[in-house]
């Protein structure tokens, strides 16, 4: 960036800020500055908050004003902290699992030789006018950070021990993200600078209770860093993807067979030449939530309309018949729903062969990245999705334009994402549908002191488990 655009993009920022005031009059009258600024159903108190909502969810109306372009955003989606998903997906584990249970160790890395700048990226947590700087300078292609996606199963005695290593571990290496732990293995994806994420991998490389399980492979990465989440959530739950079956009944030990990117792309080559002629005994399965697979999917595709991966099982079970004696190629965001998946629909002794791709989209896009996954990917963090294709096969919700970009509801009854341009979001069409457009008129104008219930025209029509009937709807997308 020029002197000249980084000064009309500062000036254009602060306006944006400067809109989004609340005035004094309305502010707490207890003496304290209460709500000082409101923006897309969010209240900030203090400036770094809404320097931050701004400059990850405004970038294209500030390059816009500030006549940069509509360029400025796009290296980076927009996205939920969490959407019902998995925190993360990540690589496939080598089919051999050790079933030694070592001691956990309790090191953590030295960091005295490096600054505390190079450890926490500090230019991109001066939340304030610098913000926006260290944003344009990641949007035209500065590394400052990254964002780790990576999962490991294996036999884990003590939950709360790992869980508390982990908390330490992160907290240490100035790590923000999501991370779950359980008696099955860890799941987490974390985001930091170079030097901290490179720090984390060694350490969790050698820890004892994943040795001969996890490899360097299994940790991918995309361009981000602490500021795609808001803050460190590390936990320990029953699964460490919550696809609400009992681990002990359907393990992870029970996977289908999996493909690498390489045989997956074949797979996929051959299922269609033969999906065109309609000889194919092969269904190509999407197992993600259907909001993922509206802006980003393989051509040709099998995408459940479901809103959870807990839905995954019902799903499977209602609709059977059409996994009979078939071949399924399974996949979703970096391999993990697809291990308990793929172990739940081969339990069912219907299908022919299921197949897995490993490592998932996230490592297919590595090597293909204009391949035959088209749009983007969607991801559990506030970058919402990222993306290795020019191709947009989603549109906005109103008027039809294309659109990929997602926001959550503008009602603060409901936790839906939409696609709503900035045409139409200029018109105040923020919400996810009529009836939620009608509640927020009511906050709004604080018409009604009722209470509104989280439901919406989309969660009504929308079957909890859908059945497919007869030939099954397949997604498409040319190149």
């Amino acid at each position: 960036l020029g002197n000249a655009d980084a000064c009309g993009a500062f000036q254009a920022f602060s306006l944006f800020v400067k809109a989004k005031e609340v005035p004094a009059a309305s502010r707490c009258p207890g003496g304290g500055e209460g709500v000082r600024w409101r923006c897309c159903r969010q209240a900030f108190e203090e400036l770094p908050g809404i320097h931050r909502h701004v400059a990850l969810h405004h970038s294209g109306d500030v390059g816009r004003q500030a006549g940069l372009g509509a360029g400025l955003g796009a290296g980076l989606g927009a996205g939920p902290a969490e959407a019902g998903g998995s925190p993360a997906d990540g690589p496939a584990r080598p089919s051999g699992h050790s079933c030694s249970n070592p001691e956990i160790s309790w090191a953590l890395p030295d960091t005295s030789h490096v600054s505390h700048d190079d450890l926490t990226s500090v230019i991109l947590f001066f939340l304030n006018a610098l913000f926006l700087f260290a944003y344009l300078c990641h949007v035209v292609g500065s590394q400052v950070g990254e964002v780790l996606l990576y999962y490991c199963y294996c036999e884990v005695r003590d939950p709360e021990k790992l869980c508390a290593w982990q908390k330490a571990l992160c907290q240490h290496l100035h790590l923000t993200g999501k991370v779950r732990v359980a008696s099955e293995g860890i799941n987490g994806t974390v985001g930091g600078s170079k030097v901290a994420t490179s720090l984390y991998i060694k350490v969790m490389l050698s820890q004892p209770l994943f040795k001969n399980i996890l490899c360097q492979e299994d940790f991918k990465s995309s361009a981000g860093g602490a500021y795609c989440f808001p803050d460190l959530r590390v936990g320990v739950f029953k699964e460490i993807v919550p696809m609400g079956i009992d681990p002990k009944i359907v393990s992870y030990k029970e996977t289908g067979i999996h493909l690498s990117p390489q045989e997956f792309h074949r797979e996929v080559e051959q299922y269609l030449s033969q999906a065109t002629q309609g000889q194919s005994d092969t269904i190509l399965l999407d197992c993600r939530n259907f909001y993922e697979s509206k802006i980003g999917h393989f051509q040709g595709c099998l995408a459940p309309d479901i809103r959870k991966f807990s839905y995954f099982p019902s799903y499977v079970d209602e609709n059977l018949e059409l996994f009979k004696d078939k071949r399924v190629l399974m996949y979703c965001t970096g391999g993990i729903r697809c291990e308990r998946g793929s172990a739940y629909l081969r339990s069912k002794a219907v299908c022919r062969e299921v197949y897995q791709l490993k490592g998932g989209i996230h490592k297919y896009l590595e090597e293909f990245p204009d391949g035959f996954y088209r749009g983007k990917l969607f991801v559990f963090d506030d970058r919402y999705a990222i993306c290795s294709n020019e191709d947009i096969i989603s549109a906005c919700r109103y008027c039809g334009v294309l659109w990929d970009q997602y926001k959550l509801c503008s009602s603060q009854h409901c936790r839906q994402l939409v696609l709503t341009c900035p045409s139409c979001c200029n018109k105040g069409l923020t919400a996810c549908c009529r009836v939620c457009q009608e509640k927020e008129l009511k906050v709004t104008s604080r018409a009604s002191g009722q209470t509104l219930k989280e439901e919406c025209e989309c969660t009504r029509r929308r079957p909890r488990v859908p059945i497919e009937h007869g030939s099954p709807r397949m997604l498409d997308t040319g190149k």
